[in-house]
């Protein structure tokens, strides 16, 4: 390992996390590089470093600490190294394993490498994790917003974010358009316009299980009791439907004795209800209006009712199948009212790249916006924190902007690392000052009788709630 990246020597009093066999290893004073961001991620950072700090210090007394190591992209890094992401500042993150960062400037021109791609193609970060929850006292466009509490998994490398597409009007895409038109729907009703841009929506049986296993395995660890597949499966069966389809088979394969589908619930509840009921009469429960199934669909779910009861009715009957997590899946646009209708109904959400993006944000504008929605890009052994709103150049400097999104990333950073004891004193800090009405602008303007205070009072006030001492 290098003895600096950027030029920049790495901290002599820390150490590298370490990562065997699927787990971290994690030092008492574990080194992780920082990207402060630019814009408006300078106040931010500056604030929500003083918070960490002050937080671990708090939580353990001097026992364990962050060697912080800056790396650098976005501007900072244009100016110091004339490039926008240096190579130096992947292979830190790389090295050290876990990350935090600000929000970035995208560039503008070809040829320059976006430092999430980046990232995410290096360090295989495939999912996309963004727990959204309401805090007392943060304005609200919805009655209820405390019925908020869902993290969501996004799938992070496929579908249509691959940027596998044809611009409309070229050669390349007019030989495409021939070949599906003249041979993959050749005989068929089914053509496309001469006109079209063309794009590529890969979904793969490796992308999905791996980011339904980590959904899965995070959901059982904290304890939470459904895990929902969201997909288009009813118009794209072979990419969406697949995603489902292969969601399920890896939630019953690997988790088997953990989890119950919501259709094998229904089976098994059935059964408890009447012991003496007949696989004919279950299926009739779980399909209604059976008698006008076709007789091939009659049969299919007499056998998924017979299977069901022969695989898992002596482990999961008698009502030990409402212990087991629940999988189940709703359509993608159906997901987008019941989140607001009835959001305490969902708990983890395992969705495609494009599905994800949507809901992510949709979810979060119910429960104050993306300046305090956390999130993190997660590979197997390595992952990036940060903020999910943009730079706001116009505010940077200023020393006005909510520092929310780091401060909960880095919530979430600490609860990677295991060390929940700290990630408790920034969320119940930040609960307790929002309450107390001392927020930044953008809650300001939207709560009668708060007190309007900047980026770096709004940490000194978390500091004060958290009972410790302010650390530079």
């Amino acid at each position: 390992m290098a003895g600096s990246y950027n030029g920049v020597a790495i901290p002599t009093d820390g150490t590298r996390i370490g990562y065997t066999g699927g787990k971290y290893q994690i030092p008492d004073h574990p080194i992780i590089p920082f990207i402060e961001g630019d814009g408006t991620g300078r106040d931010i950072w500056k604030a929500s470093l003083r918070v960490f700090n002050a937080a671990v210090e708090k939580a353990y007394r001097g026992k364990r600490r962050v060697a912080w190591y800056e790396v650098f992209a976005g501007e900072k890094a244009k100016s110091k190294f004339d490039t926008w992401l240096p190579d130096d500042t992947v292979e830190a993150i790389r090295q050290f394993r876990v990350a935090i960062k600000g929000p970035l400037t995208t560039p503008v021109g070809g040829g320059i490498r976006s430092l999430n791609v980046a990232l995410r193609q290096i360090l295989d970060l495939y999912a996309c994790v963004r727990p959204v929850k309401y805090y007392n006292g943060v304005p609200s466009p919805v009655k209820h917003p405390e019925r908020m509490d869902v993290v969501i998994f996004r799938e992070n490398t496929e579908d249509v974010y691959a940027g596998v597409e044809w611009e409309q009007g070229t050669a390349e895409v007019a030989r495409l358009i021939e070949f599906l038109n003249k041979d993959m729907l050749k005989g068929g009703k089914k053509q496309i316009r001469l006109d079209s841009g063309v794009g590529i929506k890969p979904i793969s049986v490796t992308g999905t299980k791996r980011l339904v296993r980590m959904a899965i395995q995070s959901a059982l660890e904290t304890g939470r009791k459904t895990v929902t597949l969201v997909h288009k499966g009813n118009i794209q069966k072979f990419t969406e439907g697949a995603f489902r389809k292969w969601g399920y088979e890896l939630a019953t394969k690997e988790f088997r004795d953990k989890v119950v589908t919501e259709r094998e619930s229904w089976i098994i509840d059935n059964k408890d209800k009447n012991p003496n009921l007949s696989v004919a009469a279950n299926a009739e429960l779980v399909e209604p209006g059976m008698e006008f199934a076709p007789p091939a669909f009659r049969q299919s779910v007499e056998k998924e009712v017979k299977d069901t009861l022969d695989a898992i009715g002596t482990t999961h009957g008698n009502g030990a199948w409402k212990k087991k997590l629940m999988i189940n899946d709703r359509i993608a646009d159906s997901i987008f009212q019941q989140i607001v209708t009835r959001p305490e109904e969902y708990s983890v959400l395992a969705t495609p790249n494009l599905n994800g993006d949507y809901i992510s944000d949709a979810a979060a504008a119910q429960v104050g916006g993306l300046g305090i929605a956390p999130g993190a890009n997660i590979g197997d052994g390595y992952a990036i924190f940060e903020a999910t709103h943009g730079t706001a150049p116009k505010y940077a400097d200023k020393d006005v902007i909510n520092p929310g999104s780091v401060m909960l990333s880095g919530v979430m950073m600490f609860r990677h690392l295991v060390w929940n004891e700290a990630a408790d004193l920034i969320e119940q800090s930040m609960e307790r000052t929002i309450e107390q009405k001392k927020v930044t602008y953008d809650f300001e303007r939207l709560m009668p009788g708060a007190t309007k205070v900047k980026t770096s009072e709004f940490a000194g006030y978390m500091i004060e709630n958290m009972g410790a001492g302010v650390l530079v």
